[in-house]
């Protein structure tokens, strides 16, 4: 009887999910594998719901947003209670492991379901790109070429009315995200929180671009800064300059995924299995240096990544 492996996407969804599970799976069955979809996320692990998966159920959606297996978030198994309901699961399935597809909290969950026995394999997707050990994670470059091209748009309007526009970006407490697509779409500045905001001197040099020509300014701003529309009637009133806010939200969260997120999730997932197949498990797979990667889950969860300040300074350099 062919041994089995559990396919799990969970935490918040990001474009090329299904791309993951995809190479998860046929991977896998060409292993000799079989391969159970969970449901839901870790509350579908709580809840039995399971599905087997074949060759066919993951056809046609390598171009598909969103996951197939459905996600959600479990808090119960943040607490030991949970989590021994969760490994009691995966031991009653008959599970030779999980492969976790998530970010930071599927990263979390997959390091303690280790320390319990279990055999992981966690893959990198986020549209944050907050994980340490991988340079990007599957969903970032969609969401960044979906807030890019709302931007474009954005700046239409701005030109047409010589407003300035604070323009919010996910990224929950990070602004990797926000830089990116701040020096992609050409915005004047950016605000993260891993930098302090000069707001006296933001000021001067917005009213330094009016009187330079400028028709529009747009500001870049990470949604782990707090209330952007706070921020924008500050920027008011110590510029005196008409502001206006345009949240982008979960438009970044789905649509069809780019060639470079299905890329990526098509390696990340063929990796994982055949890591797993190695017995080399309890790794998040991600890429390093433009190769795929593996480090240790424990390893992934201890340290922070770094955020890259000379890509705030070449945004700035070229906002004149």
């Amino acid at each position: 009887m062919a041994k089995k492996i559990g396919v799990i996407t969970s935490g918040g969804d990001a474009p090329g999910m299904n791309a993951a599970v995809r190479a998860v799976v046929r991977q896998g069955i060409f292993f000799g594998y079989q391969m159970i979809g969970i449901k839901r996320g870790f509350k579908g692990l709580l809840d039995d719901e399971f599905v087997t998966l074949t060759l066919r159920s993951v056809s046609g959606i390598i171009n598909m947003g969103g996951t197939m297996l459905h996600t959600g978030r479990c808090p119960e198994t943040k607490t030991k209670t949970g989590m021994g309901r969760a490994v009691k699961a995966i031991k009653e399935i008959g599970l030779e492991g999980l492969i976790i597809i998530g970010g930071d909290g599927s990263l979390a969950a997959g390091n303690v379901l280790s320390k319990y026995g279990v055999k992981v394999i966690n893959i990198a997707a986020s549209i944050d790109n907050d994980i340490y050990g991988t340079d990007e994670t599957i969903g970032y470059d969609t969401a960044l070429n979906t807030a890019v091209e709302a931007i474009d748009k954005i700046r239409d309007t701005a030109k047409s009315h010589d407003r300035v526009f604070v323009v919010e970006i996910m990224g929950r407490e990070h602004g990797f995200l926000t830089v990116d697509v701040g020096l992609a779409a050409g915005c004047e500045f950016i605000v993260v929180p891993e930098m302090k905001v000069d707001m006296q001197k933001l000021a001067a040099e917005l009213k330094k671009g009016k009187d330079k020509g400028k028709t529009s300014e747009i500001i870049a701003f990470a949604e782990g800064c707090g209330l952007s529309g706070d921020f924008a009637k500050k920027v008011g009133k110590l510029t005196g300059l008409e502001v206006r806010v345009s949240n982008l939200g979960y438009i970044q969260r789905g649509g069809r995924p780019t060639a470079r997120t299905r890329i990526l999730a098509s390696k990340f997932g063929y990796t994982a299995m055949d890591l797993f197949h190695k017995g080399k498990t309890n790794l998040l797979v991600g890429i390093t240096d433009g190769a795929v990667s593996a480090i240790p889950i424990h390893k992934a969860v201890k340290y922070e990544k770094k955020f890259d300040v000379q890509t705030v300074k070449v945004l700035r350099s070229l906002s004149v």
